[in-house]
């Protein structure tokens, strides 16, 4: 048996019931093969692929809060410091009903080779809890954020683990959150990222997920002889992700014609109105039926009853920007029929392994989430540069920093598919120009 494939074994034996982490390794290290097999004595001498896959920590604690009824709530927070082998351990914050154990080594996993392909001195790591925000008061919000950073505030700090948002922790709850770490510490210093500008956060971090996936995607397609200009496009979610990348598709003269939430998606030919979407999404926290309500071009589809999603639309580009599996096989056939160009992933991992390999095979541009979605840590980075030198940068020197990176990570990408051999597969690019540098990191350092 190879190495690669024992590896694999030994994780899915070890970790039982995290399919998402199964799911994870198995896309990485299949893309490593050719790498790991020209390496292999010396790699299975320093069990390299053993270290890689297991995090060098990981915290599971209980966070109990008191809701307005004067209830006492119990849920479990998360932090799985995964890899710090090229600086501190950076990754978001996920709060949802859906996250365990697996679902955030999973996105630790990701967030290793993500963090590497910036370019930036960041470790990868990632964290949360199964509390849901939704429905909350902001008292509650603030009543578990307390406690969630009561325990979690023992494990990070500016030069050892900057965690950020993600899924359900947004500017309200990172303020919450900085506020206890700073009480409990009596420390003024960049812990968290995504923080209000106020306080030590950066212009250009709300919309940089958003944004450096179009940098990225313009990039892509250029270097492939097209244009965004005039290209229809479906993107999924309608959260900071979504929203920012359907303004930046726009500015770049795209024309992003769905959105999504849990519950249905809109379909707008006419063209997703930004404003309006804010409006619901960011002040109402509503949800798209209110969108369809005030949008007469817009046609909402509930997805329970209908059964149907925003990938049966006919678009040139999709950009799944919501949350992990949401384009399957069945939903990649679609897009294929409908004669779509590129996939380029906003969100962790949302495409299955089983839809990627049949967008590869059909000549799709497929570039992965570890690539595409970079510019939200690629912009938490740059904020813990700010917050080190006690600066404030302007939102163009942001902006313009953030493209330039997200440009460079799509040629570091495309330059290593093309060096082992598999041009045009950004997939293996990406996972194999991430990895190097880690690799070569952690042989340096010793067995640690």
């Amino acid at each position: 048996m190879s190495y690669v494939d024992e590896v694999y074994q030994l994780v899915v034996e070890k970790n039982p019931a995290q399919p998402e982490f199964h799911q994870a390794v198995k896309e990485v290290l299949e893309s490593l093969r050719v790498v790991i097999e020209a390496n292999e004595e010396k790699y299975r001498k320093d069990a390299l692929l053993e270290r890689l896959v297991n995090p060098e920590r990981q915290l599971m604690f209980r966070v109990p809060w008191v809701d307005d009824n004067g209830q006492v709530q119990v849920n479990t927070g998360y932090r799985v410091q995964f890899n710090s082998a090229i600086g501190p351990y950076k990754g978001g914050l996920r709060l949802h009903p859906s996250v365990n154990i697996g679902i955030i080594k999973f996105l630790g996993f990701e967030q290793i080779f993500k963090n590497s392909l910036t370019g930036l001195p960041i470790g990868g790591g990632k964290g949360g809890s199964d509390f849901d925000p939704k429905g909350k008061s902001d008292r509650e919000v603030m009543a578990f954020c307390q406690s969630f950073m009561t325990e979690l505030h023992k494990y990070i700090g500016a030069d050892t683990d900057v965690p950020a948002g993600d899924i359900g922790t947004g500017a309200r709850e990172i303020g919450f959150m900085y506020g206890q770490y700073k009480r409990l510490t009596g420390l003024y210093e960049g812990v968290l990222t995504g923080k209000g500008l106020t306080y030590g956060g950066s212009l250009a971090r709300t919309e940089a997920t958003g944004y450096g996936l179009l940098y990225l995607t313009e990039e892509m397609l250029k270097s492939n002889g097209h244009d965004i200009k005039g290209k229809t496009i479906a993107v999924s979610g309608s959260g900071n992700v979504a929203i920012y990348a359907i303004q930046k598709a726009q500015q770049l003269g795209g024309k992003p014609v769905t959105c999504s939430d849990s519950t249905g998606w809109v379909y707008d030919p006419e063209g997703i109105d930004v404003a309006l979407l804010k409006e619901v999404k960011e002040v109402n926290r509503a949800r798209l039926t209110e969108y369809a309500a005030k949008r007469p071009s817009a046609q909402y589809h509930d997805k329970k009853t209908e059964g149907t999603n925003q990938w049966s639309v006919k678009v040139d580009i999709a950009l799944p920007c919501a949350t992990q599996n949401e384009l399957n096989l069945d939903d990649a056939k679609k897009l294929v029929e409908n004669g779509v160009l590129a996939v380029c992933e906003g969100a962790n991992m949302p495409t299955t392994l089983e839809a990627t390999e049949y967008l590869q095979e059909k000549g799709v541009y497929f570039v992965p989430g570890k690539a595409a979605n970079a510019g939200g840590v690629a912009t938490s980075a740059l904020e813990m540069s700010q917050n080190s030198e006690r600066l404030s940068w302007t939102f163009e020197e942001v902006d313009s920093k953030l493209q330039q990176i997200m440009i460079n990570i799509f040629h570091n990408l495309d330059d290593a598919a093309k060096k082992y051999g598999m041009e045009g597969n950004y997939v293996a690019g990406a996972n194999i120009a991430g990895f190097l540098k880690v690799a070569e990191a952690m042989t340096a350092q010793g067995i640690v």
